[in-house]
């Protein structure tokens, strides 16, 4: 362990306190992948496994699949090693390095999940369980929140239901839902549900315990640090959705006890059912003004919570920007190319768009370059606590 820690602070030492990360891609089984990862034709299918539908950033979170794969969803370190280390095991070696001496005596590491989602049909009607539920079976949370980027085709189904109709709330008919957990036959679950447009440039913010089905349109998710769900919906276009999944993370005393009614107690029906949703969680960017530097800009694209945040930075071609945060983060190079603190760095090529920043390194701030021909666009991924002046909508 002392001669890993060792080698993990020559390395941030090279690079000025940035460590530089593979991709942690990750295959799920109940929907087919929407091929616009950009990985070979022959990589997406898995087999047993499913297929390659999403790819986690700067993650210290493994993923919780049926067919279960060694540090699947764990982040790499891209350094000069005999072994492959993880991000986790470095943040767990050096904390107080990585997370900054203050951050680290009240985290216990960076506590939250950054990631690409990219399915071919909808995501099932699904909620993950609020920490009184998630807690049962020793998991956390998953609070999450959506950015949808430019330029990329939307999929099939570029739109998303959100919670039920406020009727049964007010009407207190939360059992609309229940036959269709019992029968578990088709799709008519979403008929409860409203659905409101994914367009580019745009997102929302959900919490854990609402109900929801995310569209087709790829989506860059930030999120708490879980892989908590439960599936509520039987059937997607032609693909039959397992019922192990409805059970994932529900205890065996409480299935057998109350059956399939236990769903309904752990969805948070009141926002779920608030006839303002779209107006309370919908996160359209938002510009920091103080951060313009001649045409190059940024704006909040995650917000309206504590528990993560996020920007998106543009560059413009032929512009440098000078960027500082108050703590670690980690980003995403979406589109062009350039340095980012001296780093090379290439939106779409997954060896050289992915890194994650010390908090010492984000404090001081960094100098990014764009040496392309385009604009240079990166979406930053902070944990929670980490921003001061996160936006709140009123």
């Amino acid at each position: 362990m002392e001669k890993l820690k060792q080698i993990i602070e020559n390395e941030l030492k090279s690079t000025g306190g940035i460590l530089k990360l593979n991709p942690a891609w990750v295959a799920r089984n109940f929907i087919a992948p929407g091929r616009r990862l950009g990985l070979p034709e022959s990589q997406y299918n898995l087999g047993d496994r499913g297929g390659i539908c999403e790819r986690w950033l700067a993650s210290t979170t493994k993923a919780d699949n049926k067919v279960a794969v060694p540090s699947e969803g764990l982040s790499t370190l891209k350094m000069d090693y005999e072994k492959e280390v993880t991000l986790k095991e470095a943040v767990e070696l050096l904390p107080e390095l990585i997370l900054g001496r203050d951050y680290s005596k009240t985290h216990s590491g960076l506590g939250r999940l950054a990631k690409i989602f990219d399915y071919e049909d909808r995501i099932p009607f699904h909620i993950h369980q609020m920490q009184t539920h998630a807690r049962l079976v020793g998991r956390n949370s998953k609070d999450e929140a959506y950015y949808f980027p430019e330029g990329v085709s939307k999929g099939k189904h570029p739109e998303t239901f959100f919670g039920v109709h406020p009727y049964i709330v007010k009407e207190k008919k939360f059992d609309l839902l229940l036959p269709h957990l019992v029968e578990w036959k088709d799709d008519g679950i979403v008929q409860h549900a409203f659905a409101f447009n994914q367009y580019e440039g745009d997102g929302f913010q959900v919490p854990s315990g609402v109900t929801h089905g995310p569209g087709t349109a790829l989506t860059i998710e930030l999120q708490e640090d879980s892989d908590v769900f439960a599936m509520m919906q039987a059937k997607v276009g032609d693909t039959f959705i397992s019922k192990d999944l409805l059970w994932k993370d529900v205890r065996d005393e409480d299935r057998q006890k109350y059956g399939e009614k236990i769903i309904l107690e752990m969805i948070d029906w009141q926002t779920s059912g608030d006839p303002d949703f779209y107006t309370k969680r919908h996160t359209p960017p938002i510009l920091i003004k103080d951060f313009i530097q001649g045409g190059s800009k940024e704006y909040w694209i995650y917000y309206n919570t504590n528990k993560f945040s996020g920007k998106k930075v543009y560059v413009k071609r032929g512009e440098k920007y000078f960027t500082k945060d108050d703590g670690v983060y980690n980003i995403l190079v979406w589109r062009g190319t350039g340095l980012f603190g001296g780093i090379e760095i290439e939106g779409g090529n997954p060896s050289k768009d992915e890194l994650l920043l010390t908090h010492n390194r984000a404090v001081e701030g960094v100098e990014i370059i764009n040496t392309g021909s385009q604009d240079l666009e990166i979406i930053k991924f902070f944990g929670p606590d980490v921003s001061k002046n996160v936006p709140f909508i009123s």
